[in-house]
């Protein structure tokens, strides 16, 4: 099975003559920090795409110099697919799962059509290590060395991940946060310390060019503000936006941090607070192109592990169907749109929003959670603890 995808999948490249679009804009930071030229200076490929990421990114990607084009595009649709076997792996065990062979090269050869890691793929993009780097270190135990240096790395390579650090924090795993945050302001150093003018550039200026990235109003843009954008039929919807970005990002962490809580007491569910603070980034961020989905993988390993076939079933309908490619969108098409194509449009941060209404839902039955208990949040006692207790003996520490 696996394979016969795999092979689809390069026939449908080679025959489409995919561009890789976005390797090539790693392959050009790269470049621009090996040759010394201005990072923030250049655009390439045909729809002249400037660098967006931190001066740390355009460090790494320097090692993408050091090979042909067809080599690298090679490379990266290969590191990308095992990715997303090492994202099927982790995905179970985050949500409990039996990361089994069988399960793991099924989920890698369906996965590999869901619409944002297919993009991810094609486009040659890094969504899929950078939720490999989240999810492995919010899945360590609390008292695990280092927990929150991956996570900090993530958000150093592209800040969307520092959400993650609120969470942390919020839910009590202050020393993991702190060794984010210190693990971010590594990354800024070391950019700093080898590019200095490009930080400099980046941190005052480019850091705030939304525009930089793209236009928001587009069906690319699977954010709030892109549905708000297209419902209201205009490229700004400005203040409206914001008091939204605002209301549902305080809501979805909310959420985040009563998911994770509530399940030490067994009124919760922890992997609802991961995935909450997940959509809760893709949906107030300015642009969340459709590859930064790629946390459907995770998002309908934990509804399977619910028993939620049904709901994984038109979830993974969702993400399968492509809607948002169906719809006219050439052009400034994408903001003339009727109301009964608007739900085909933006069909994620709808998603997204039905789940953060469900996530807050405490569910009828007390689930095993399978993270750390939060700093300071005292475990679950069970009816014959107190009877354990009155005896003088220890209650054991419930193991995660």
């Amino acid at each position: 099975m696996l394979a016969v995808s795999l092979a689809t999948l390069a026939a449908l490249c080679v025959l489409q003559h995919i561009p890789m679009a976005d390797t090539l804009v790693y392959r050009a930071e790269g470049a621009a920090v090996a040759n010394g030229t201005d990072l923030y200076g250049f655009t390439v490929t045909q729809w002249q795409l400037p660098a967006t990421y931190p001066p740390f990114a355009a460090i790494l990607f320097v090692p993408t110099t050091w090979l042909p084009i067809g080599a690298l595009k090679v490379a990266f649709a290969v590191g990308n697919t095992a990715l997303l076997a090492l994202l099927v792996h982790l995905s179970c065990r985050f949500a409990r799962l039996p990361a089994t062979p069988a399960l793991v090269l099924a989920g890698t050869a369906v996965g590999v059509w869901c619409e944002p890691v297919f993009q991810t793929i094609v486009y040659g993009q890094i969504n899929l290590a950078l939720v490999c780097l989240v999810l492995w270190d919010l899945t360590r135990s609390d008292d695990a060395i280092g927990k929150g240096f991956a996570l900090g790395v993530a958000a150093g390579v592209k800040l969307t991940p520092a959400i993650f650090i609120v969470y942390l924090i919020l839910t009590g795993r202050v020393r993991a946060g702190l060794t984010a945050v210190a693990s971010l302001t590594g990354t800024v150093l070391l950019g700093a310390l080898v590019l200095p003018h490009a930080s400099v550039d980046f941190w005052t200026r480019r850091v705030f060019e939304t525009g930089r990235v793209g236009k928001a109003w587009i069906v690319d843009n699977q954010s709030l503000q892109g549905l708000l954008a297209r419902v209201l039929h205009h490229p700004e919807p400005g203040a409206v936006w914001l008091a939204a970005a605002v209301l549902i990002g305080a809501a979805g962490l909310w959420t985040a941090r009563r998911a994770a809580v509530g399940a030490v007491a067994g009124t919760g569910r922890e992997t609802w607070g991961v995935l909450a603070t997940a959509l809760t980034a893709l949906l107030v961020s300015p642009i969340s192109w459709s590859h930064h989905w790629v946390w459907c993988v995770p998002l309908l390993a934990v509804l399977l592990a619910e028993g939620r076939r049904g709901a994984a079933v038109a979830v993974a309908g969702v993400f399968l169907a492509r809607t948002l490619w169906l719809v006219p969108h050439e052009g400034p098409l994408d903001l003339r749109l009727p109301w009964w194509q608007q739900p085909l449009a933006s069909p994620y941060p709808l998603l997204g929003l039905a789940l953060l209404a469900y996530a807050a839902i405490p569910p009828r039955t007390s689930r095993p959670h399978p993270f750390p208990r939060p700093a300071g949040v005292p475990s679950p006692t069970r009816p014959d603890d107190a009877t354990r207790v009155g005896r003088g003996s220890p209650v054991g520490k419930e193991s995660r």
